[in-house]
C-alpha cells in the first residue's frame, strides 16, 4: 500500500536527506517526518535521520521562502541564522536548550532553516498539571525554572550574535503602537500602560541575555522535570527579570491560578531558585512591574488577534478564541494595578 505523501513533504524529505548527508558526512535516510506547529511563515518539523543504521531524533525549524513574516515577527523576532546561534551559546554554556547541528543553505531551497537535536518531554500544561505520569516533576518544575534562567542570564554576551536591546520604555512604545494601530479605544490598557510609563525601571548598565518567551508552553517536561527550552525567536538583551514576569502572567497558569510561577509553585520558590543557581537578587517591586507589563503585552496580542478574525483579513476561529481572552487580562490588570498602588 503506498502511503500519500504532500509535494511540500517530499522536497523537505529530499532535502534535509541532503543536508544532513553533507553534514554527517555520509548517506543519510529520513524517515518519520512530520510538520509540528507553527503558521504559514514559521515551522516546526520532527524526524529522524538514519546516519551509519544509528536512528537520529531531529528538529527542523524553518521559514519558508516564499511566506511573508506577520508585521509583529518583523518587528521583535529573530531570523533563524540568529536563533540558531543564540541557542548554539545557550547550549554551550550549559542551559538546557536543545543542541543546534546545522545550518541550511540558500541554495537548499527551503528558506532560512537549521536541524537541532530532537530532546523527549512535552509542553501540554493541561497535561503537566493534571495528569499522573507528571506528578512528581509538578513539585520540581518552578525552582528547575528558576535555576535554568538564572544559567540563561548568565550567557556571555561575548558569545552572542547581535542581538536587539530592548529596556522597558522600548516596550512601552511599541505596545502603544500596536494599540494605536487598532482605532479604538481600550481604557484598562491605556490606564495600565500610563500606569507602566510612570514606574518604568531604569535601564541596567550591563543588559544580558532575555529569552523573551519564557513561559509554560516553551518547555518539555518529562517525569523527572524540565529537559529543554524551546522558541528562542523573541531573543534579545535586556532586563533579567522581564524573563521572570513574563513567566508568572497568570494567563499561563492555565487554572493553576494559585501557583503564580508557570502554575507550578510561588514567586519566592522561583525567585529563590534562581537567586541560589546565580542570578542577581530579585527585586519584588521590578518583578512585579514586568508581570504587569506582561499582561498589557498578552492582552493586547489577544486584541490584535481579535481584530484580524473580526476585520476579516484572516478569518480564523483560533484567533477569535484567543482574541475573547483580551477581556480577561483586563481583570487580571485591575487586581496587578490595585496590587501596585
Amino acid at each position: 500500500m503506498s502511503v500519500h505523501t504532500s509535494p511540500e513533504t517530499e522536497t523537505v524529505t529530499r532535502v534535509l536527506g541532503e543536508a544532513a548527508s553533507r553534514h554527517f558526512g555520509g548517506p543519510v535516510t529520513i524517515e518519520r517526518l512530520s510538520r509540528q506547529s507553527g503558521g504559514a511563515s514559521r515551522q516546526t518539523w520532527s524526524f529522524d535521520a538514519i546516519v551509519n543504521g544509528t536512528r537520529q531524533p531531529l528538529i527542523l525549524r524553518r521559514d519558508p521562502p516564499a511566506q511573508g513574516k506577520t508585521e509583529r515577527e518583523r518587528a521583535v523576532a529573530i531570523d533563524r541564522a540568529t536563533e540558531f546561534r543564540v541557542v548554539r551559546a545557550a547550549h554551550d554554556a550549559g542551559v538546557r536548550a536543545p543542541e543546534p547541528l546545522f545550518e541550511l543553505t540558500p541554495q537548499d531551497g527551503l528558506g532560512e532553516a537549521y536541524v537541532m537535536r530532537r530532546v523527549g518531554g512535552i509542553a501540554i500544561a493541561r497535561k503537566l498539571l493534571r495528569d499522573a505520569p507528571y506528578e512528581a516533576a509538578r513539585g520540581k518544575i518552578a525552582g528547575q525554572l528558576g535555576e535554568i534562567l538564572a544559567r540563561i542570564h548568565a550567557t556571555d554576551p561575548a558569545t552572542l550574535p547581535p542581538l536587539p536591546r530592548r529596556e522597558a520604555a522600548d516596550h512601552i512604545a511599541g505596545l502603544r503602537r500596536s494599540l494605536d494601530a487598532l482605532g479604538r479605544p481600550q481604557p484598562v490598557f491605556e490606564l495600565a500602560l500610563s500606569w507602566l510609563d510612570r514606574r518604568k525601571p531604569a535601564p541596567l548598565d550591563r543588559p544580558v541575555l532575555v529569552h523573551g518567551d519564557y513561559r509554560t508552553g516553551n518547555y518539555l517536561v518529562d517525569e523527572t522535570g524540565v529537559t529543554t527550552i524551546l522558541d528562542w525567536e523573541l531573543a534579545h538583551l535586556g532586563d533579567p527579570v522581564e524573563d521572570l514576569g513574563w513567566l508568572c502572567v497568570k494567563s499561563w497558569r492555565f487554572g493553576a491560578i494559585d501557583k503564580p510561577a508557570g502554575g507550578f509553585g510561588s514567586r519566592e520558590e522561583l525567585w529563590a531558585a534562581y537567586e541560589r543557581a546565580g542570578g542577581g537578587r530579585v527585586d519584588p517591586a521590578r518583578a512585579h512591574w514586568w508581570e504587569v507589563f506582561g499582561t498589557v503585552h498578552w492582552g493586547i496580542i489577544c486584541l490584535n488577534q481579535a481584530w484580524k478574525h473580526l476585520s476579516g483579513s484572516i478569518k480564523s476561529m483560533e484567533h477569535a478564541s484567543i482574541g475573547r481572552r483580551a477581556v480577561e487580562t483586563e481583570v487580571d490588570l485591575l487586581q496587578l494595578l490595585k496590587q501596585g498602588a
